[in-house]
């Protein structure tokens, strides 16, 4: 049980570690924005810089990661790393969106603008080290819930929302009247249709390849964690495997029980409303009564 408890415990203080550093990242970028009044080679400084994409994106990418950290630190006192399925979700929709910044500043704006304009100052960090870093972190440390096809079409709600925003305020009202400049080329430096063709797609395509490597990477880590429990426990012993995961992970520092339904639903092969699962939910509650009477016994 030792290592299940190393494996679970890395995995969390790892998402602490690049989630945190996401949010510094980024906060450095956006302050470096908004500090910088004038700029010859961008024209969206100060707080014209929030009508951008890349800053927005890599705000509200942020905050998603922001949300994971106090799950990690109250799960590192628990011994156990849950993120709620809706917080892994809404990382994946704005995942797949700062995935789409780094993607078009390296294969779209830094071959027209160069390399060392996009990827230097501020724009080092929102174009490349905070998309980089939270991709890493969605697909391969914030691993423990699996995410359904559905979700691939909630990834595409961000994009488009400012996609669509973005073809008003150049197309429909335009600069002269108070709008945008094409900054981003979309609209004028080639036809308005294949921008609009090729936006859902292109970030359909990037969610579902996310997506992929997130469950991909959280099978792996629940087959380190079954291998482990049927080495610590035998084959086929689920009550034996159960029992286990209440030794390890049973009664909180602050004398709490917590029952891990879906890590043991997991670790014994089980699928949801099977019986069984119930009736090895009860075998961890008393098996924890059990622990924590023994405790008060030998306190005594």
């Amino acid at each position: 049980m030792d290592r299940i408890g190393r494996i679970d415990r890395n995995q969390c203080v790892i998402s602490l570690i690049f989630a945190s550093a996401v949010v510094i990242c980024v906060s450095i970028g956006v302050v470096m924005n908004l500090t910088t009044l004038y700029d010859e080679n961008f024209d969206h400084m100060g707080l014209r810089t929030f009508c951008m994409f890349t800053v927005n994106s890599n705000i509200l990418t942020a905050v998603a990661m922001f949300l994971t950290i106090p799950y990690s630190i109250e799960e590192l006192r628990k011994r156990t790393y849950v993120v709620p399925g809706w917080l892994v979700e809404l990382n994946f929709m704005l995942v797949t969106s700062i995935a789409i910044t780094f993607l078009v500043s390296l294969f779209i704006l830094a071959p027209v603008k160069g390399f060392v304009l996009i990827f230097t100052g501020s724009r080092f960090f929102l174009h490349g080290v905070c998309p980089i870093l939270a991709i890493l972190t969605f697909c391969f440390f914030i691993k423990d819930h699996y995410l359904p096809f559905r979700s691939t079409f909630l990834a595409l709600i961000p994009v488009f929302i400012y996609a669509s925003v973005y073809f008003v305020m150049v197309r429909v009202i335009g600069e002269e009247r108070g709008g945008w400049n094409d900054f981003y080329g979309f609209l004028t430096r080639i036809p308005p249709w294949i921008s609009i063709a090729l936006c859902m797609p292109f970030t359909f395509g990037v969610a579902t390849v996310l997506r992929l490597i997130h469950n991909r990477s959280c099978r792996s880590f629940r087959n380190k964690v079954m291998d482990s429990m049927r080495l610590a426990v035998g084959e086929g012993d689920l009550e034996g495997a159960v029992r286990g995961l209440a030794a390890r992970f049973g009664v909180s520092q602050r004398g709490d029980i917590m029952i891990p339904r879906r890590m043991i639903k997991n670790v014994c092969g089980l699928s949801d409303g099977d019986e069984r699962l119930a009736g090895l939910c009860r075998i961890y509650l008393e098996a924890c009564l059990e622990d924590a009477e023994g405790g008060e016994k030998e306190e005594e």
